[in-house]
């Protein structure tokens, strides 16, 4: 961190936002969720592209049949292990759960759900389910327009025990050298379920890949905002708070993601895909996916 705090850090607050679909009547800008599900399933080598697309068809076509109200959507790993994480987005813990009982309570879909997570599971090496919620206090001008967006830059923070205190003080001063710079955007989340604790994530949407070169230029600014007294209590505080952190990338993938009918009107060359015809066997997920 001698160059300008960590390049991860700095990076994990470059340009980011998340405006994952809220309610179905809501603005593609609209706040991002207070509530965020995110299912990653690991695909086995060779079992992903066309053979998972194909797979995941079953479960769009579940919800769509059933006119489903609520969406995810879905962002294929670029970098690390082969992956693909699907979102799904509530208002609230209660909202999760009645979705969840919804779909129990209807025969139909559970039944295509059920093929489709058997014919599914034949392409995967495992999965896992995390649910975030928004911290509003820690991010910055958050709403985008993520129904433009084709990319996410995603950093998980693992915080040390006992300095959250430390990462809070942390965020707070890398968020007030930003406010300066108008272009700026992220979104914070903290992991309630299915992450070790204290684990802090950083969602940051982008239209290409032209905008992490733009990032890597902010550095000087970045530092100027800061300030040498600044930079050197920022490198303090990520030594004492931060454990571990890791950034990916993520690719949307409209062909396994069920999305909101704004974001396809707003974009339809891009969401609007045909889903391939599922295998014999397939079909399902908001509970599960989402």
């Amino acid at each position: 961190m001698n160059k300008c705090c960590s390049r991860v850090l700095v990076a994990m607050f470059l340009l980011g936002g998340l405006g994952i679909g809220m309610a179905q009547d809501e603005p593609a800008t609209a706040p991002p969720p207070k509530v965020l599900q995110v299912i990653r399933e690991f695909v086995k080598p060779g079992k992903g592209g066309a053979a998972h697309e194909k797979a995941e068809s079953a479960f769009v076509q579940a919800f769509a049949r059933a006119k489903w109200p609520t969406h995810y959507f879905a962002a294929s790993a670029l970098t690390g292990k082969p992956r693909v994480l699907f979102f799904v987005a509530y208002d609230s813990f209660d909202a999760w759960e009645k979705d969840s009982l919804a779909q129990q309570k209807n025969a139909t879909l559970s039944a295509a759900l059920d093929r489709a997570t058997a014919n599914d599971g034949e392409l995967l090496s495992g999965s896992d389910t995390s649910v975030m919620t928004y911290n509003e206090e820690q991010s910055l001008r958050a709403p985008v327009d993520i129904a433009h967006m084709r990319y996410f830059e995603i950093s998980l923070y693992r915080v040390r025990p006992g300095h959250r205190g430390e990462w809070n003080e942390l965020v707070k001063l890398v968020k007030a050298a930003y406010t300066t710079m108008p272009d700026v955007h992220w979104a914070m989340y903290e992991a309630m379920f299915g992450q070790e604790d204290p684990t802090y994530v950083v969602i940051i949407p982008r239209k290409s890949a032209a905008e992490i070169d733009h990032d890597m230029m902010q550095d000087k600014q970045f530092v100027s905002a800061m300030g040498a007294d600044g930079m050197k209590k920022l490198t303090e505080l990520e030594s004492s708070a931060v454990e571990f952190t890791q950034t990916n990338m993520f690719q949307f993938s409209p062909a396994m993601s069920y999305p909101r009918d704004e974001w396809v009107k707003a974009d339809p060359e891009f969401w609007k895909t045909k889903t391939p015809k599922p295998a014999a066997k397939a079909e399902e997920k908001p509970a599960a996916k989402p």
